[in-house]
């Protein structure tokens, strides 16, 4: 009898995914390899988009993919392939262990040891909705978003709107003993349009991405946003060079906690790249900031129930009353720093796990986003950042912004083409959350000022 050649899983058929890395793993130990592990992805992504009142775009992607990582004492390999033939699966093997015996040996790199493993309870953070929307339905609710964008008054053109869902399945096995799956969902709504006419335009937003489709927001209410903001920037001024408060809305808050995450990274800090590499313990933030990383928040779009290594994943406050608790670890970075993972390593089917944030958010300050604003006399509301200029080895701070001025406490005209600058460990020390936290994003956080950052303008 013909043996039978192993087929792809389908997405929801989980113990199909892991008896097919455990094929894989259990192979690659028989060629030689001293310790593996394996990941499995599979993906389903449907999304509709519409421009101008008219269908601009159908797609649907099915994809199957899998990546095998191998030891040979002190080196390591990875390889990946979506062809899952037994003749196909002993050539992967093959090729990742000649590649392991020719590379340069890494002391840090290896599996978590068994008794490091997850093994549960398993926390479920509700991050699969498996209701699967038709084409009908997600064109309609890219056509009723665009359409409220649209009416608008102001509003003369439109980028598209675009309705989306996706569902994938993440599978992870080791020779270790580890063995696990999850699955995650998501639903987006976006568009962007256009208001002014001739030589006045300006352009924005509003999107909306959630795990449980009863969390998304109506296609209205992100068309009709998406239109307030353009228009609400037509007849954008120029202001002069000065130095003032910054106050950033939610929308773009978070870049400064994204920033955060790259200086506490664990690969940056072994490698002396970030500008926090010698301040663990230090106040880093004024009195009473706190940042939490937390991977098993209910429905958050960075939620898992394990990180990429088989490895619990707790619940991290990074920043507590504005002093650096934790850095952000996967193992090869906590082994080079000689500390323990933080469980926070991420990873693809090619590449090999690395330290990366969840869940992460700032929590709310005491005061509201008026009151924060009220005493301004004058300031800049950013509402838009443009370009990366941000130096994580000196912590120096600049990128082109738009926004509004504050006058006396009320936010008043657009401002366009100018530079926000500063340092981060300044900008860190000087800033204050307002109360208005909305989890919306991957990374959160309320509106925040910072003190004495300088525009450069006119």
């Amino acid at each position: 009898m013909a043996k039978r050649e192993p087929t792809p899983p389908k997405l929801t058929e989980t113990d199909d995914s892991l008896n097919l890395l455990d094929d894989l793993v259990a192979r690659a130990r028989q060629r030689g390899a001293d310790a593996a592990d394996a990941v499995l992805a599979n993906g389903i992504a449907v999304s509709v988009g519409q421009r101008m009142g008219k269908r601009e775009k159908l797609e649907r992607a099915e994809g199957n993919d899998l990546g095998l990582r191998v030891f040979v004492g002190k080196r390591q390999a990875i390889v990946s392939s979506s062809d899952w033939t037994s003749k196909s699966l002993d050539e992967l093997v093959e090729r990742a262990l000649a590649m392991a015996k020719s590379v340069p040996e890494d002391p840090y790199c290896g599996l978590a040891g068994e008794n490091d493993v997850f093994v549960g309870p398993l926390i479920d953070p509700d991050i699969c909705d498996d209701t699967e929307p038709s084409t009908a339905q997600l064109g309609a609710r890219a056509k009723q978003c665009e359409d409220a964008a649209r009416s608008v008054p102001g509003v003369t053109n439109s980028e598209g709107a675009e309705a989306s869902w996706s569902l994938s399945e993440i599978s992870i096995l080791a020779s270790n003993g580890f063995a696990g799956s999850y699955a995650t969902s998501r639903f987006s709504i976006g568009v962007a349009v256009l208001a002014g006419k001739d030589t006045e335009m300006e352009r924005d937003y509003d999107f909306c991405t959630t795990v449980h489709l009863a969390d998304l927001d109506e296609p209205e209410d992100i068309g009709v946003s998406a239109g307030v903001r353009a228009t609400s920037r037509l007849g954008a001024r120029k202001v002069e060079t000065a130095r003032v408060p910054i106050v950033y809305d939610p929308r773009v808050a978070n870049s400064l906690l994204n920033h955060l995450a790259s200086a506490a990274n664990g690969t940056a800090v072994a490698r002396g790249t970030s500008f926090l590499k010698d301040r663990m313990g230090e106040q880093i933030f004024a009195d009473g900031v706190a940042i939490v990383d937390d991977p098993q928040r209910p429905r958050g779009l960075r939620s898992k129930p394990f990180d990429a290594e088989g490895m619990a994943n707790p619940e991290m406050t990074l920043v507590e009353d504005g002093r650096l608790r934790n850095w952000i670890l996967d193992l090869r970075s906590a082994r080079q720093l000689g500390l323990k993972s933080t469980g926070r390593a991420a990873r693809g089917t090619s590449s090999p796990p690395s330290p990366s944030a969840t869940n992460l958010y700032m929590r709310p300050g005491k005061v509201s986003a008026a009151d924060l604003i009220a005493d301004i006399r004058d300031g800049f509301y950013v509402v838009e950042l443009i370009g990366m200029g941000v130096n994580m080895v000196s912590g120096d701070y600049s990128r082109g912004a738009a926004g509004f001025w504050i006058e006396n406490g009320e936010v008043t005209y657009p401002v366009s083409e100018i530079t926000i600058a500063g340092n981060l460990k300044d900008m860190f020390m000087n800033l204050t959350p307002a109360s208005d936290l909305e989890f919306r994003y991957g990374v959160n956080a309320p509106t925040i000022r910072v003190e004495g950052m300088t525009i450069a303008g006119a």
